[in-house]
């Protein structure tokens, strides 16, 4: 009897999608892993929320998932907002995980530092002028330069997104970071500026059995900056069972 191929399955961020994962998943299976990349709800027309969600909402879609499309345990890759469900999931469900890789996780709630105190200050100070003629522009232009550039910003146009946005953000998953009994594979960009560096030294600090990799001057994104090498990280961590 052949053994059971190992399947992964990734969970992206925040307004991402299966698309930005191809090149991953396309070396994973030259590895030999079997690779699901589910289109998370919220983020394309198909998958418009019809109500606010929560995270406890993604985390119970999450798990109907799962449910219909594997029955052994798997590996769970969490990105960003992916990881946030990861994270919770991964504490609720350790019987259904082989393995947990969380790459530049969302989790921690961010502490405001004076320069978002600033932008937020600008941004109110910038509205009472709505009145003016080229108000849309100079927004649009502040938006684009001033404010980083995520697609964590753009919610407004999208039924539900920004409301559930706000309360997925509010919530602080530092509690449950001790409650997560598989073993755990943290990756994390260097030059991270959306989830920063110190938010997987507290990961690795407070999730037992767990081990940190960090890619030397990569971003947020590495699944586009460096896919061969977060390929190479999470193939030798699957391989390693």
């Amino acid at each position: 009897m052949q053994p059971l191929q190992n399947t992964i399955i990734i969970l992206h961020g925040w307004r991402s999608s299966k698309e930005k994962w191809q090149k991953v998943k396309e070396n994973l299976e030259g590895r030999g892993i079997k690779v699901i990349v589910p289109d998370l709800p919220g983020f394309k027309k198909e998958t418009e929320l019809d109500k606010v969600w929560n995270l406890d909402d993604y985390v119970e879609w999450f798990e109907k998932f799962l449910s219909h499309c594997h029955e052994q345990p798997i590996f769970l890759l969490g990105h960003s907002f992916g990881g946030r469900i990861a994270i919770k999931f991964a504490a609720k469900n350790p019987k259904k995980l082989k393995g947990l890789i969380l790459v530049s996780a969302a989790g921690i709630k961010p502490k405001r530092n004076l320069q978002s105190r600033l932008i937020s200050a600008a941004a109110r100070f910038g509205r009472r002028f709505s009145f003016l003629p080229f108000y849309s522009f100079f927004r649009k232009v502040f938006y684009k330069f001033i404010l980083r550039r995520t697609d964590y910003i753009k919610t407004e146009e999208i039924p539900n997104l920004k409301e559930t946005f706000k309360k997925i953000i509010s919530e602080d998953l530092t509690s449950h970071f001790l409650k997560i009994k598989t073993l755990t594979l943290i990756v994390w960009g260097e030059k991270d500026k959306i989830t920063p560096l110190p938010d997987a030294h507290l990961m690795n600090k407070k999730i037992p059995n767990s081990k940190l990799e960090v890619l030397k001057n990569i971003g947020h994104l590495p699944h586009q900056e460096t896919p061969k090498i977060l390929t190479k990280k999470v193939a030798d961590f699957v391989k390693s069972f």
